[in-house]
């Protein structure tokens, strides 16, 4: 049995004159967490334009990278500080890449993170900065739980 065990709610309704099995129906949807949070969600425009999308929401897509940027993100911080580094800013601007597996099927082939850190004090060497991010790709929950080749280039 697992420690810890997450819940999300995923909401979609039909519009009231969409025929659905046209399958022109809009795929806006809601995501819910925690104590009512909501954020609005779509299939991406990439893969069905507007008005089957909506450019408004976070795309699946999307939501991955940004939970796998968050969760890099956090460990960075922890390893950071347990090393006696202050971060006074991390900013990641994550990039995902889409590809087709041997069996023809899509999926997000790389994701490619790239960490802006801003340092009070004395910034770590270059050596250290890769062992923090390093240590910090091998923690991250969501990293180990992705097929996806995941490369991290810190922006100066």
């Amino acid at each position: 049995m697992s420690d810890h065990i997450y819940h999300a709610t995923v909401v979609w309704q039909r519009q009231n004159d969409e025929k659905f099995i046209d399958n022109k129906f809009s795929r806006a949807h809601t995501w819910g967490f925690d104590e009512g949070v909501e954020v609005p969600a779509s299939a991406s425009p990439f893969v069905l334009p507007p008005p089957l999308s909506r450019l408004d929401a976070v795309d699946p897509e999307e939501a991955l990278i940004a939970s796998l940027s968050s969760c890099h993100m956090l460990f960075f911080l922890y390893r950071a500080a347990r090393a006696g580094l202050v971060v006074d800013r991390y900013e990641d601007a994550p990039e995902a890449a889409m590809g087709k597996t041997p069996e023809g099927r899509t999926f997000v082939e790389t994701i490619t993170l790239r960490p802006r850190i801003v340092w009070a004090g004395n910034p770590p060497s270059h050596e250290q900065l890769e062992e923090l991010h390093e240590k910090a790709h091998t923690d991250c929950y969501i990293g180990n739980s992705l097929l996806s080749k995941i490369l991290v280039e810190p922006r100066e």
